[in-house]
């Protein structure tokens, strides 16, 4: 007899999939880069992307630390598999799969493997191939049921990229009328799979990455995948960023119920109180004309603190710890701090080089 064994439910870490659904023009590849990087803050380790789209990730390669991974045809279910399995042996922080319709429509994909049996069970024997249709599906669905469960197997995160294509199908009205029922834009992949996925969003054509959430077409609706969990995070329309990707990470993770709306609430206090001590100190003349050197890089400290406040002014994101240039604005704070009077002495401050094209170029 098979032992089995109860015990308290409590929050840990779980798998995460996240879909993108949508035509081309949705922003779902740069959108899927963003949202990775925002869990790498969590999941330290790689962004791996596994690349259908003949390259087209490489177009982001510039903006985005990630590995790349060329996948070519035949797009199998198993194939599929066994790149998910040979990607999570190197321990990355996010997988990110763009795009996974092929292995519904592409060379070796479902349909593909569905008219390969057709052929091998009934050639070109018309009235034949059509009573093999259902048997035809067996050998193409197993290998997708192996790759849904081989995946369900992987803790890990994944961020899968679905096209999509407008679509009808033959309905009927409340008169019983027959009609043809406008779907929407549906993702090109088997629905199984699609069900699966944690949460599932709709990019629509020059959406710049802001996912859609309320349809009156049926289609749309029923692909849409929104978990109360993660109502908080979508509770207004907001575009789909690296700090979208670091909540659903901290979900994951196991921590809490992520709460985007306090956690922007403080950034804000944070951008205001750090902008509003900088214009103090040079109110006050306590940030002095003179040079001092951080690490390996001579600056200026007065235009130094000119521009942090101005940067400060200008961004359009809010102002914490991943914003670049934060490093650099608490370098000055933290100078004016410490030693207000001696701030006219040029000095090495020990702490890490600063990199010139990271830091100091941005003010």
């Amino acid at each position: 007899m098979r032992q089995f064994q109860i015990e308290k439910a409590i929050r840990s870490e779980v798998p995460l999939l996240v879909g993108l659904m949508g035509p081309s023009g949705g922003g779902k590849t740069f959108s899927a880069l963003r949202i990775a990087s925002g869990m790498q803050k969590i999941f330290p380790g790689d962004i791996v992307g596994i690349d259908t789209e003949s390259n087209r990730m490489l177009h982001y390669a510039s903006m985005y630390d990630f590995q790349h991974v060329p996948f070519m045809e035949p797009f199998g279910s198993l194939d599929y598999l066994e790149v998910l399995e040979f990607v999570k042996s190197k321990n990355p922080s996010v997988i990110i799969l763009d795009s996974m319709s092929h292995e519904h429509s592409g060379i070796g994909g479902l349909i593909d493997f569905h008219e390969k049996e057709l052929d091998r069970m009934a050639g070109t024997d018309y009235a034949k191939r059509q009573r093999m249709q259902m048997l035809a599906w067996k050998n193409p669905k197993r290998d997708r049921r192996k790759l849904i469960d081989g995946l369900l197997q992987i803790n890990s995160r994944f961020i899968f990229c679905f096209r999509a294509n407008e679509s009808s199908r033959p309905s009927k009205d409340k008169n019983g009328k027959s009609i043809v029922e406008n779907f929407g834009f549906m993702p090109i992949a088997g629905s199984e799979f699609v069900f699966e996925m944690t949460i599932n969003m709709l990019l629509l054509p020059h959406a710049n990455g802001h996912p859609t959430w309320q349809s009156e077409n049926r289609g749309e609706s029923m692909m849409m995948k929104l978990p109360e969990q993660f109502r908080d995070i979508f509770s207004k329309d907001v575009q789909l960023t690296e700090d979208i990707g670091e909540q659903l990470a901290i979900w994951a993770k196991g921590d809490s119920k992520p709460k985007l709306a306090v956690k922007l609430e403080a950034k804000s206090k944070v951008r205001s109180e750090e902008l509003d001590k900088l214009e103090d100190y040079l109110t006050d003349g306590l940030i002095q004309d003179k040079q001092i050197t951080l690490g390996k890089e001579t600056v200026n400290l007065l235009e130094k603190a000119k521009g942090a406040i101005k940067y400060l002014r200008n961004l359009e994101v809010e102002f914490n710890s991943a914003v670049k240039g934060y490093k650099s604005i608490m370098q000055i704070i933290e100078l004016i701090e410490s030693e207000p009077k001696e701030l006219d002495v040029s000095r090495e401050k020990d702490q890490e080089p600063v990199s010139e094209s990271d830091e100091l170029d941005i003010f």
